[in-house]
């Protein structure tokens, strides 16, 4: 899957980005007709413990999906943005199926 990665209000290092793509990879087990994703990791309010905040857009046939997680890291959120497209992938694909 291609991805568009930004980081916005800081510089992603190398391994964050490989992580990222490798995490959101997995996600073409669940439905292989996943076109396009666009990630946003960004530092919200630099003070508060839970600041990291990735958001991912997934462009499938017919839709785009969408999921956002605030976390203590990058690497958490993106887990949790992960988990979050994985449901909605499994239903999608079960609607398009007609199940």
């Amino acid at each position: 899957m291609k991805l568009q990665v930004q980081s916005i209000h800081f510089d992603a290092d190398q391994k964050l980005l490989e992580y990222v793509q490798k995490r959101l990879d997995k996600l073409d087990t669940f439905y292989d007709r996943i076109t396009d994703g666009e990630v946003f990791l960004k530092l919200d309010k630099a003070d508060a413990r839970e600041n990291k905040v990735v958001e991912v857009k997934l462009l499938v046939p017919n839709t785009n999906l969408f999921a956002k997680a605030h976390c203590a890291s990058f690497e958490a959120a993106t887990d949790e943005v992960a988990e979050s497209l994985k449901i909605q992938l499994k239903k999608h694909k079960e609607k398009m199926m007609g199940v």
